[in-house]
């Protein structure tokens, strides 16, 4: 959900021209109009003005998938009437979601005998996946500590300070405390000692990432499940994990088989993957996957036949729609293990070649890793003059989108561009993104340095006054605050809130 905004205060009615062909009367903007309108009408006035959308092949913000084959779209399309809730009017439906749940839950690696099904479920997203897994791990810890007779009203789960806002969502919106492993400059993913050494008896799990949002690098599991293997047999406490795999989960295992990330790691409990990332599916599809059924308390389950038959439920949501569950299944047989691989490889490669020329420009530190998921962040080597919120406000003129943001805690004070390589963009793209770039530099060359520029008088002004000379660092914190504020105040002068 997002806060109900608006974009204009004195334009309180719709206009096209287009629209005129079939009626002249002007639409309220915020208010339902008094009496139909044609269909034709409807469908010019909205689509003029998602004309002035960002174009989605060009978000290079966003891990989500912008492209699939036009028989999926059919599928999709031929779908989209149906509630995914009502199982028993949709029996193939819900067979599919299973077929999703048992090849994911093989992908990775969960032990499953022969004939066993696996315990998982299809989710909106994986945020509605991290809450639902979240929610397992406490109700858990809790029947155990009640069992124990020992206190169970102050739950925590240990991250780093790189994960995605969802986590934070679920601490608060679930009443558990976020114990976050700080970064450091040039390391910018959870060190798994400290956060082994954060967790106490009240630790309802650790979760790992694979696959930072950041800069893509995969955090070590492996080394944080031995690690915690030992903390727990010097305790007597059983701390589990959880692996948020939201954008790795359908890149390491045909990137990188033989790295052990999953469930073939004792104390990983339970993994989510986001099916609109790289499981090449469009939003609003995710999936969590248990380790086994005593992972997955039975009361957080519910039984409902009031839609036909009895049916077991576990979401957030209630009605959503079928048409994601069916494209993700198109995709997995479509592609098999074969045509991911081939996806992954090639998005991989496109990084590379990104990546190399921007290295070849001689202007940029390169953030993120060769292995992990397909992007590149990347800072500027120079931003005493011009920074990187100017680069990708500039490069919005070429149709670019590439966000400019700020590392977390402890390492705010490093700003990093990043593009995200999907399958819809290919080398020829990643080549003309770096000339497009190298105008850019070009461009802020001839420009006098406008934020440091202000910042530099204001420092001398201050000097002269008597006052202490600030640092590199708290200037760098002047220059972020002033363009967050710059932002923030495009934005709002578009979008006032209702």
């Amino acid at each position: 959900m997002v806060l109900s905004k608006t974009a204009s205060q004195s334009d309180v009615s719709i206009h096209s021209t287009f629209a005129s062909r079939y009626v002249r009367n002007s639409l309220p903007r915020f208010k339902m109009p008094e009496n139909s309108i044609p269909k034709e009408a409807a469908f010019q006035i909205i689509n003029d003005e998602l004309m002035l959308d960002g174009n989605p092949r060009l978000n290079l913000a966003s891990f989500v998938t912008t492209w699939m084959e036009p028989e999926c779209d059919k599928l999709i399309m031929d779908s989209i009437n149906k509630n995914y809730v009502d199982m028993d009017e949709y029996p193939v439906t819900t067979e599919l979601q299973n077929r999703c749940v048992n090849m994911i839950a093989h992908l990775f690696n969960a032990p499953l005998g022969d004939g066993e099904a696996a315990v998982g479920v299809g989710t909106v997203g994986s945020s509605e996946a991290i809450m639902l897994a979240g929610l397992a791990f406490k109700r858990k810890w809790q029947n155990k500590r009640k069992a124990e007779g020992k206190p169970y009203d102050k739950p925590n789960i240990v991250t780093g300070a790189n994960v995605q806002v969802c986590w934070e969502k679920f601490a608060r919106y679930f009443e558990v405390e976020l114990k976050e492993v700080k970064l450091s400059e040039g390391y910018y993913v959870m060190d798994p000692v400290k956060a082994v050494e954060m967790v106490d008896e009240n630790t309802i799990c650790v979760a790992a990432i694979l696959g930072s949002t950041l800069n893509g690098e995969f955090e070590d599991v492996k080394l944080l499940n031995n690690l915690l293997i030992e903390k727990n047999k010097e305790t007597g406490w059983d701390t589990p994990i959880h692996v948020d795999a939201a954008s790795g989960g359908f890149i390491a295992p045909f990137l990188y088989p033989e790295l052990e990330w999953d469930f073939r790691l004792p104390l990983v409990k339970s993994i989510n993957v986001s099916g609109h990332k790289y499981g090449l599916v469009y939003a609003g599809i995710g999936w969590v996957i248990w380790r086994s059924k005593e992972d997955l308390p039975e009361e957080l389950i519910f039984h409902i036949n009031y839609l036909g038959a009895d049916q077991p439920t576990f979401t957030l949501n209630f009605s959503k729609g079928s048409s994601q569950v069916i494209a993700q299944y198109y995709q997995l047989i479509r592609l098999g293990y074969e045509g991911y691989r081939n996806v992954m490889e090639n998005c991989h490669e496109n990084a590379l070649v990104l990546k190399q020329g921007l290295e070849k420009t001689g202007r940029f530190n390169i953030v993120s890793k060769d292995d992990g998921v397909p992007l590149v962040a990347f800072s500027l080597k120079d931003n005493k003059h011009h920074d990187e919120f100017e680069v990708s406000d500039m490069l919005r003129r070429f149709g670019w989108i590439v966000p400019a943001y700020t590392m977390p805690a402890d390492a705010q004070h490093i700003i990093v561009l990043r593009v995200v390589i999907r399958e819809d963009f290919s080398r020829t793209l990643a080549e003309r993104l770096v000339i497009d770039i190298q105008k850019v530099l070009h461009e802020l060359d001839t420009l006098p340095a406008r934020v440091r520029a202000k910042l530099a008088i204001a420092g001398e002004a201050d000097a002269q006054n008597g006052n202490v000379k600030k640092t590199d660092i708290e200037t760098q914190r002047e220059v972020m605050a002033y363009w967050k504020k710059y932002v923030s105040e495009r934005k709002s002068n578009k979008n006032k809130i209702c």
